[in-house]
């Protein structure tokens, strides 16, 4: 019997969420509200937890992504008063009031021949989604947030932009002559900055909540090798407005080993950055999942809170986040500086120094500078081990290292800030634990996890590669590179098709997480690309 809930009890929730941001409000620059934008679980209440707990599709984010075909307080209606049948069909209701989302590239395959490049040049337009103008007064759009300039999506179930895994794809993009199409991505993120002050996880009103790793910097540092390093400055007010979003509340800890939203202070008034989410419910576009999970903990909003924390990381989800190492349910995203996010910011802050300098403001470029060194120093200090000699996340709830190794480590070498002496060691570590025959895993643990070993992922392989050039450890990446293209081909050959993720292990179809292996994809393709076009 499903669970039915009070229409004024709906209104209070609805009123609730959208005052603790889980509504965002799109405005005009002269200030008068746009459009409210509002996540589908909060928009059909009863309907959508219905939809989702008897599992009407066997992937949770289909319904979050559906176009409503009316205005939802008629939906709402019409499923009030047609559940009250015992004729009652919830699957065929949905069908007649919701357009189904349509899944990009997943099924497309190659020509008969065709080689590895042709493929990926072939699928940028298959991938590339154009401008989505706002949706007009009484028009439904879903839950997509409209973008003023095309785009690229992923692939397979992912329909829409992502943060992350965006500068892996316009890494590919480049090199396959379309700076055109990396300046309208520039832009779009630029927009959703102007918009909502930071960049969502994606473009859809259930990502509202959180972030992804802060790749911004980068992408602008990417078009700037297109356009010259002035052009930093025509983002400068966007690159400000994203290190505000993370450092938000800042001024409020006082105290060591406090947090507030993604700012920690550790001692002696040094501040670092940690993983969040706004919104402690579960996920939209996994919400059986979630809600399943929280029926095992004692607080299910704090382990919903963790694990939208630890999709914002973009690794969603590994060992690295939980208590034991080994099961879901231990997750404590919240509790980690992760040596990652950290390197990034170093990034942004240098980026923020550079801009000020282009502008002439030398007293804003050596605060940046000084916080970026602020920053440096202080990933050393709580993420490197010397005894082990590895970059580790950091527990300031715990005052310890994590041990979990992972393929975050790479960052301070991405981002040039690990001493040769550390690069070295983390080199040996990469060559010893972690080079595979397909590549590089993600981590060493084998829990059934996405994000963990035996698979191998994209931009991960991107950052250790060009991380080890950095600090002159060109035999090991070179390898690594020799190693992941060798399994991207192989597959392409089995199957005609580039996807997610990679067993590099055992070099078979690559398995674990929420979701089967996606088709596609966005930043497998970008990274391949980028690789080839060295050859």
């Amino acid at each position: 019997m499903q669970r039915r809930l009070p229409y004024f009890f709906l209104l209070i929730l609805y009123l609730l969420t959208l005052s603790a941001g889980y509504g965002q409000k799109v405005r005009e620059k002269s200030g008068t509200a746009k459009q409210v934008l509002v996540s589908p679980d909060v928009q059909f209440g009863p309907l959508f937890e219905a939809v989702q707990m008897n599992s009407v599709f066997p992937d949770s984010k289909t319904f979050a992504d559906c176009t409503p075909k009316f205005p939802p307080a008629t939906i709402l209606d019409n499923y009030n008063q047609a559940r009250q049948r015992a004729d009652f069909n919830l699957e065929a209701f949905v069908m007649q009031h919701f357009t189904m989302p349509v899944k990009p590239a997943s099924g497309y395959t190659s020509k008969a021949g065709q080689s590895m490049q042709q493929h990926i040049a072939d699928l940028w337009p298959v991938l590339t989604r154009p401008a989505t103008p706002s949706a007009k007064p009484g028009q439904q759009s879903g839950s997509l947030i409209p973008l003023p300039n095309s785009y690229v999506v992923p692939g397979g179930r992912f329909s829409e932009i992502y943060y992350w895994d965006s500068y892996f794809t316009m890494l590919g993009l480049k090199a396959s002559g379309k700076a055109d199409l990396i300046q309208n991505m520039v832009n779009n993120f630029a927009y959703l900055i102007r918009t909502f002050g930071f960049i969502p996880n994606g473009n859809r009103t259930y990502f509202l909540g959180r972030s992804q790793p802060p790749f911004f910097s980068l992408m602008v540092n990417l078009l700037s090798e297109v356009q010259g390093r002035r052009m930093l400055l025509r983002y400068l007010p966007e690159l400000q407005k994203e290190y505000n979003f993370w450092m938000d509340g800042k001024t409020q800890l006082t105290n060591p080993n406090t947090a507030y939203r993604r700012v920690v202070r550790l001692d002696e008034g040094i501040f670092l950055n940690r993983y969040y989410d706004d919104n402690p419910t579960p996920r939209p576009e996994s919400y059986k999942e979630d809600v399943l999970l929280g029926k095992k903990v004692k607080d299910p909003q704090m382990l919903y809170r963790h694990i939208r924390a630890g999709a914002e990381s973009g690794w969603d989800f590994s060992s690295r986040w939980f208590s034991d190492g080994k099961r879901l349910r231990t997750i404590h995203t919240t509790d980690f500086i992760p040596v990652d996010l950290n390197s990034l910011l170093v990034n942004l802050e240098l980026t923020l120094s550079e801009c000020y300098r282009l502008k002439g403001d030398s007293r804003q470029a050596e605060t940046y500078r000084k916080l970026a060194l602020q920053r440096r120093r202080a990933i050393h200090r709580y993420c490197w081990d010397a005894k082990n000699q590895f970059f580790f996340d950091y527990d300031f709830m715990a005052r310890k290292p994590s041990r979990i190794y992972s393929l975050a480590a790479v960052y301070p070498l991405f981002v040039k800030i690990a001493s040769m002496e550390q690069a070295t060691a983390v080199a040996d570590k990469l060559r010893k634990s972690f080079l595979k025959p397909g590549g590089l895993t993600t981590t060493l643990a084998s829990t059934g996890e996405q994000w963990d070993a035996p698979n191998g992922w994209a931009p991960l392989q991107w950052l250790s590669i060009q991380g080890l050039r950095y600090y002159r450890q060109n035999t090991l990446a070179d390898q690594i590179k020799m190693n992941w293209v060798s399994e991207n081909l192989r597959v392409y050959k089995a199957s005609g098709k580039m996807v997610e993720k990679y067993d590099v292990v055992h070099t078979a179809a690559a398995k674990g997480g929420e979701y089967p292996n996606q088709d596609g994809f966005g930043w497998t393709n970008g990274v391949l690309a980028v690789l080839l076009s060295e050859q």
